[in-house]
């Protein structure tokens, strides 16, 4: 029996699964709020007090985490948690305890994934064996590279997401002005992630440019995580605008705010690309992509992804997929556990 785990700075979703041909159907899985518990453990125990599987001996659990992992160890990068494979296994009597980079988890299962879990934004011409990167905006944001090693794809973690962000357009390097009055370091996790969100809404309220209804304003003041108010907002229909009692109505601001983080995806996506070399493809994970497909299908977005000078022609070559499914990063680290 193996438990795995997709351990985010949000939430986390743990399965047991009894073998690798029930990747896709585990025993027993459930998502939990992260932030609600003190440790991994205290997570890991309350999820198999609920499962009620009490005969059920575990030989191995494999966790996709949210941060570095370097030696057996790792602190989740949005939690204050610190985690060792050595004491969780002492903790949670389990035999083998693995800790896997979430977006390692997550690339793991690409060359698992099938067309149904795939939106494609540019189908371009994929290379046969071609370079695969991973560029995932949940609340932070994560990246990740595959390469053909003559037999498998072979995943190489990253922590791509925490270089300095680089503004492409004028209204980008305000931006970058702003938030530099404000930390010390600027990068592309500050602007392209569910923390990032906020800092663009405080950035495009601050310039001027666009107005913050009250209606709106009020419910920002009431929340403390506010990046599913502006997404929500920015994915209301614009006749909604002046409905201030309707729930998730339209905002010019919100919709400005969208419209900025998938420009910053865009050109961080074709970065990635030229980095590599993914001529594979690129695919876009994270729980933000999903949940803005209209922004990321505006021609803007792919133009974005392109503009990279003398290299534009071969950008327009790579592919660009939206993962939809939701527990990819699951799936990966179950698949790491078995294959291991």
């Amino acid at each position: 029996m193996l438990l795995a785990g997709d351990i985010g700075g949000t939430k986390t979703n743990l399965a047991l699964y009894a073998s690798k041909e029930d990747l896709r159907s585990p025993t027993r899985e459930a998502t939990l709020p992260s932030a609600q518990y003190p440790t991994l453990a205290a997570l890991v125990n309350d999820f198999l007090k609920k499962i009620d599987l009490p005969k059920v001996t575990i030989d191995r659990a494999v966790f996709g985490v949210a941060g570095p992992v370097v030696g057996g160890k790792a602190k989740i990068t949005n939690l204050p948690w610190h985690m060792e494979e050595k004491q969780l296994q002492q903790t949670l009597n389990i035999p083998s305890v693995t800790l896997l980079n979430d977006l390692a988890a997550m690339a793991t299962a690409i060359p698992l994934l099938k067309p149904s879990d795939l939106h494609t934004l540019n189908a371009g011409k994929s290379a046969k064996h071609g370079t695969l990167a991973v560029v995932a905006p949940g609340t932070g944001l994560g990246e990740a590279i595959l390469t053909w090693d003559g037999a498998h794809y072979r995943v190489h973690p990253s922590e791509g997401g925490h270089v300095d962000f680089a503004p492409t357009n004028p209204f980008e390097v305000g931006l970058l002005v702003y938030l530099l009055e404000r930390m010390q370091h600027v990068s592309y996790e500050h602007v392209c992630s569910g923390i990032g969100v906020p800092n663009i809404y405080a950035y495009a309220k601050a310039s001027g440019l666009f107005d913050e209804p009250r209606w709106l304003s009020d419910k920002l003041s009431q929340v403390k995580d506010i990046t599913p108010i502006i997404v929500q907002s920015a994915m209301a229909p614009k006749d909604t605008e002046a409905d201030s009692n309707a729930e998730g109505s339209y905002s010019a601001i919100c919709a400005a705010t969208v419209r900025v983080f998938a420009s910053i995806l865009a050109a961080e996506a074709g970065n990635m690309a030229l980095k590599t070399l993914a001529t594979g493809g690129i695919y876009l994970g994270g729980g933000l992509p999903p949940r803005i497909r209209p922004f990321l299908e505006d021609p803007e977005f792919i133009h974005v992804f392109q503009s990279k000078g003398r290299f534009s022609e071969m950008l327009a070559d790579v592919p660009v997929h939206v993962i939809l499914n939701s527990k990819v990063a699951l799936l990966g680290a179950a698949s790491y556990g078995f294959e291991q």
